[in-house]
């Protein structure tokens, strides 16, 4: 049984947000659900997300919102797709089909519809059908943070930042997981460069709620944007404590913690995270999260010039099975990242080919539409540089320094194809390009002073190009 404080059928009732089953023991699994979802960790005691859904599903078969939840919980994880996954695919249609055939609430069959859409990788109206949901029922949290999630995915920053912002006013204290939005608000407010209003929120938050991992996200991406590396070290150091337990957030946070050794120059640290925390975790969870992190965190060490020996080679195990995903855009130049590390040059090409095939018929998916102008240049230019033509590697990343954005993904993770244009345009041997590598330095000096990272590339360049 369930614990009593989950809301039953009357509950969310009370709350305006029907459910449309008669089992209470669904409502409140549901509810289970939803709570591991926002604070990014699994109950053990109730199973974790896993043991709630299928309890869920037994309680009540036919209960959509059950199937809506449990169905887009896996298609927003991007670790499979329903191009692929005829599994998946069956699950989305199921919903559609049970939301057709039953007497539901406007509400859920907006949510089945944002669902369906998020399926086909339109990501732009699955937002939209989240958000119609919001105007009128703005304390639901289920939409809240699909259309959060969603908006990450395509890189859109401001529309983040205000769906928060926009509900704000309806939420009060004894609304659950009201304790949870100020984690939300603040990444939308850093992720528009409001750092300061980003840091103050998050910290509010943290007064109130301590293990709410996502505030801690929050505030490590503040710290990393303003290069204030000791400062996050010792936050690391000092709420460690409070959100090694969120399991599905842990290890992104440790590679946030990971990239400030890497900042200062102290690779053998960064090393150490890697290999303790983020890619055992990576193989045992699955979770994409994981897996970008450690091919991002390799990579980064690489452009630095640190020998990374087998390990690309071991993250290759985890990161081929998806070679042919194509979820995002973001993914897939990760993917790619680790096959040419693990120098293997069929899947490199193969993840190519399979992107230049969808970029001719993308359809209604967001993704695909960017596959021609940014995914093929940018892998290209991944590949040029593996290959040591860094002149046609940087010819190939500068035009896509503004277009990059719609990959999804933040600007401290995005920051890694800056870094690679930095490095290409530096070991490149026309004059122009080393000329605009400095440019591109002085603007990350400007943007992030006191950058321990930039300030050793500048070095580096005078030493090159002197």
């Amino acid at each position: 049984m369930t614990p009593a404080s989950w809301r039953d059928c009357q509950a969310w009732r009370d709350e305006g947000l029907t459910l449309s089953t008669s089992s209470n023991e669904a409502c409140k699994l549901y509810d289970a659900i939803l709570t591991q979802y926002v604070k990014w960790k699994n109950d053990e005691t109730m199973g974790g997300i896993e043991g709630c859904i299928s309890a869920l599903q037994a309680a009540d078969p036919n209960f959509v919102m059950g199937h809506m939840i449990s169905t887009g919980l896996e298609l927003v994880g991007t670790a499979s797709t329903t191009r692929l996954n005829e599994r998946l695919a069956g699950a989305v249609r199921r919903t559609v089909e049970l939301a057709n055939a039953q007497d539901i609430t406007h509400r859920e069959k907006l949510h089945v519809r944002a669902m369906e859409l998020f399926s086909h990788g339109d990501f732009p109206k699955a937002a939209d059908a989240w958000e119609d949901i919001l105007l009128d029922h703005p304390t639901d949290m289920t939409a809240l943070k699909f259309a959060h999630d969603t908006y990450f995915y395509m890189g859109a920053q401001l529309p983040m930042r205000d769906s928060v912002i926009r509900v704000l006013p309806h939420w009060k204290p004894h609304n659950p997981l009201y304790r949870y939005l100020n984690g939300m608000l603040s990444f939308g407010l850093l992720e528009t460069r409001l750092y300061d209003q980003a840091e103050k929120v998050a910290m509010e938050g943290l007064a109130l709620t301590p293990d709410d991992a996502w505030a801690v996200h929050s505030l490590a991406h503040v710290y990393e944007m303003r290069a204030e590396v000791d400062k996050s070290l010792s936050f690391f150091e000092r709420t460690e404590k409070d959100w090694q337990s969120a399991d599905m957030l842990a290890s992104h946070n440790n590679w946030h913690w990971a990239l400030n050794f890497i900042e200062k120059g102290q690779y053998e640290a960064a090393l150490e995270i890697f290999d303790s925390k983020i890619f055992r975790f990576c193989k045992s969870s699955g979770a994409m999260l994981d897996i970008v992190d450690a091919c991002s965190l390799l990579y980064r060490l690489e452009m630095e010039g640190v020998c990374v020996k087998d390990r690309w080679q071991e993250l290759f195990q985890v990161t081929r099975p998806h070679s042919d995903d194509h979820v995002t855009l973001f993914n897939d130049f990760h993917f790619l990242m680790v096959s040419l590390g693990a120098k293997d040059s069929s899947t490199s090409r193969r993840l190519l080919e399979g992107l230049q095939e969808l970029s001719k018929e993308p359809g209604n998916n967001q993704q695909h539409h960017l596959a021609g102008t940014v995914g093929m240049p940018m892998c290209q230019a991944m590949i040029e540089y593996d290959q040591g033509n860094h002149d046609r590697a940087f010819e190939l990343l500068y035009p896509l320094r503004y277009k990059i954005l719609g990959i999804g993904g933040s600007d401290a993770q995005r920051d890694l194809f800056s870094q690679l244009m930095v490095h290409a345009a530096m070991k490149s041997e026309k004059k122009r390009n080393q000329k605009l590598g400095r440019c591109l330095l002085m603007e990350r000096d400007t943007v992030r002073p006191n950058s321990p990272l930039t300030q050793r590339l500048m070095r580096k360049a005078l030493v090159l190009h002197d």
